[in-house]
């Protein structure tokens, strides 16, 4: 399914009575940061409209001219996680050729986006069961658009010799895990280390176990040309 068959596919499952899509837009994130912070807090199944109206500073009339039911608010709160990842990560590999570079950079665009929607990324683990089952299939077919991305990155690694022959699938979640790992062990995490330092041990404890000779000799300069970046300002 392509992005625009998936649009629509979102369209017709979350309607408004709004023509306006940039209002629809704009509404839709009050509702959806609202619903976020409730639903983090005292769960899908206990959580009101009115709650949220309310959260989001709206009455809960002009909610239901941009969703029909709350079922619809938690599909644009978990949408907003998966569409983070088909987005973010190809603007952040955008141009760059080296392979290793690619891989790395597809690590930390994961995790960035993780830590900016952490709670909505807990709430996926948590109330993706309590959609229908149509929809959960909408946001099984975003991560999958998501995994194209990391295997397309992982094939380039492999082809430049970098990783050795391995499971695909497997190592495309071990990645996702890595990055989720920060959202779902935030009361840990946070506290004991920075989202850079985070993303630096995850890299090396992870892909020295899946690097060739070649990809670990690679692995080592491209660390240490990106600290370079970074303590000159670069």
């Amino acid at each position: 399914m392509n992005e625009k068959e998936e649009a629509s596919m979102i369209d017709s499952e979350v309607v408004t009575e709004v023509e306006d899509v940039a209002l629809v837009e704009r509404r839709r994130a009050q509702i959806v940061a609202a619903a976020t912070k409730l639903f983090s807090k005292k769960g899908f199944y206990r959580t009101t409209i009115k709650e949220i109206a309310k959260q989001a500073g709206i009455s809960p009339g002009l909610v239901y001219l941009y969703v029909r039911e709350k079922e619809d608010i938690l599909l644009l709160v978990l949408l907003q996680v998966v569409e983070g990842y088909v987005k973010e990560i190809p603007k952040a590999i955008e141009g760059i050729e080296d392979p290793m570079l690619r891989l790395m950079k597809t690590v930390d665009a994961y995790c960035r986006v993780v830590d900016r929607l952490s709670a909505a990324t807990v709430l996926a683990y948590r109330s993706t069961k309590s959609l229908s089952v149509n929809r959960r299939q909408i946001i099984q077919n975003r991560e999958l658009e998501t995994n194209a991305i990391v295997a397309d990155v992982i094939d380039g690694c492999m082809e430049a010799g970098l990783i050795r022959p391995l499971n695909v699938d497997v190592l495309i979640y071990q990645l996702v895990l890595i990055a989720h790992g920060w959202a779902l062990k935030s009361w840990y995490l946070r506290s004991r280390v920075s989202l850079d330092d985070y993303i630096a041990a995850s890299l090396e404890n992870l892909l020295t176990g899946v690097l060739s000779d070649k990809g670990n000799g690679t692995f080592e300069a491209t660390l240490q040309r990106l600290k370079n970046n970074t303590d000159t300002g670069g």
